[in-house]
């Protein structure tokens, strides 16, 4: 494939141990055509910009056809789900075909879910359905967009396979590229297994691959996990901030470089509720919104328990005691940003605390409320005082606001310009996406496209595409989703 061979390919995967992954090829699917192919991004590693005219790239990428390019392979790992230990998991219905070097010099994993059987399938059909990858392919882009540490999405085809769920689907499939697909689940397996050779190999491979400033560190093990904490704080104080809810945070989701995976019963808030549940399977609110941080932090203790035969108790005690501070304190950044209070006094915490505790009981929307505090500058306060019910509360309450942003060192319109960086317009809503996947089920893939498109760049206003940043209807909102794929 000459195509193929101007990209940059590499396997460092494979040079794990046999135990790490099993060799698995993709089962072909019936008729694969793109939906949409991320050309932007696949500049980064080569690709020409005709790359999706190409049908050969088209059957190779989509494992229809053999390339020697590619070693695929399903990766064994474990983890909790839903608090409970499973040792029954790895890729079962995605392969790791290859690693691709950007043209910066970085490795990403390219991962094709939705390929077939693996070893690790359980009785599952190894495929992906139409709906689930539209909504991963359009989450991952715009947690990009939101500045979010996440995996991208390269390219989405459909297919004429049947997929059996709740009904007969479309056969679907994803092509993820991830800095690397190693989740704290690989740990716990070979911790479990008591195969603690594996286990070190493996936390060696980590550190050279993606922390190699821990190397030279008297205690690298350590510093490589703090290093996790760390990166694992940022996120989640990213995903509170923005009012992301994973749905699933199975320590077989979370990923070692903090950077969010898995995308399957997601939601961003609409109404702020802080104990929002978007994943109707969780029936005891284990992974509402508010509970991000406190089950990050427990997963890192899952994970720090895996790393026990390598590193003491004590130390690893002292590295979890790091993440609420780390998070506290990237969330209060991200958070003043969101206010445009920059400037500390010390009754800033009961105002925010005040804040939040009004809009709560009066079901403002999240992401409106914060893009039209940003918008003072060119509309009236009637944009902030039209969200709330009780307006003479709204009317004392932004008073009070303005005349604590008089104590910061911006005026109003720079003020605001800032703030506009710090409080996007678009977000995928739940509504939006259904209505993109109802109209793909039926063949027009054109919502798919422009959402992708304004999801790129969702802090400009984009004024042509108003309708997609409107307050979602009745009907749409706190809608529950499946993991069911």
């Amino acid at each position: 494939m000459p195509l193929l061979d101007r990209i940059a390919i590499t396997h460092r995967y494979t040079t794990l141990p046999s135990g790490f992954y099993r060799y698995v090829l993709p089962t072909p699917l019936d008729n694969p055509r793109w939906v949409i192919w991320n050309q932007p991004l696949a500049e980064r590693f080569g690709f020409p910009g005709n790359a999706n005219q190409s049908s050969e790239l088209l059957k190779i990428l989509s494992g229809t056809s053999f390339a020697e390019q590619f070693k695929p392979l399903a990766m064994k790992y474990a983890g909790h789900q839903f608090g409970i230990y499973n040792p029954d998991l790895g890729d079962g219905r995605g392969l790791l075909l290859g690693e691709l070097i950007s043209d910066s010099g970085s490795v990403f994993d390219l991962h094709l879910k939705g390929a077939g059987q693996t070893p690790y399938s359980r009785s599952g059909d190894g495929r992906a359905v139409l709906r689930s990858t539209i909504r991963e392919y359009l989450c991952s882009e715009a947690m990009a967009g939101l500045g979010i540490p996440t995996t991208r999405a390269l390219g989405m085809m459909v297919t004429d396979t049947p997929v059996y769920r709740e009904k007969v689907e479309s056969g679907a499939l994803l092509l993820r590229l991830a800095e690397t697909h190693i989740r704290f689940g690989h740990f716990e397996h070979f911790f479990y297994t008591e195969q603690h050779d594996h286990l070190q190999h493996l936390a060696d491979k980590v550190i050279e691959w993606h922390f190699p400033q821990c190397q030279h560190t008297k205690q690298p093990y350590l510093a490589m996990f703090e290093c996790i904490v760390a990166l694992t704080a940022d996120m989640i104080a990213h995903w509170q901030a923005k009012g992301f809810a994973h749905g699933v945070m199975n320590t077989d989701n979370m990923s070692i470089l903090g950077q969010t995976f898995d995308y399957g019963p997601f939601g961003f808030m609409d109404d702020y509720e802080p104990g929002y549940i978007c994943n109707h399977s969780d029936y005891q609110g284990r992974y509402a919104f508010n509970n991000q941080p406190s089950i990050a932090l427990w997963n890192l203790t899952a994970l720090a328990q895996a790393l026990t035969p390598f590193i003491v108790r004590a130390d690893l005690e002292r590295a979890l005691e790091q993440f609420t501070p780390r998070l506290q304190s990237q969330y209060s950044t991200y958070m003043r940003a969101k206010f445009g209070l920059v400037e500390k006094y010390p009754e800033d915490g009961a105002f925010f605390n005040d804040s939040f505790a009004f809009m709560e009981s009066e079901g403002v929307d999240y992401t409106r409320f914060f893009r039209a505090l940003s918008c003072l500058d060119s509309h009236d306060s009637a944009s902030i005082i039209d969200l709330f019910v009780d307006r003479t509360k709204a009317e004392k309450w932004l008073s009070e606001y303005l005349l604590r942003c008089e104590k910061e060192a911006l005026k109003t319109p720079e003020r605001c310009e800032q703030m506009r960086k710090a409080n996007p317009k678009y977000i995928l809503r739940n509504y939006l996406a259904q209505q993109a996947i109802d109209k793909a089920e039926q063949g027009d893939f054109s919502l798919v496209h422009t959402l992708a498109d304004v999801l790129k760049t969702p802090y400009d206003e984009q004024p042509e595409y108003n309708h997609l940043a409107k307050l979602p209807p009745e009907w749409g909102k706190r809608m529950a989703i499946s993991c069911s794929s």
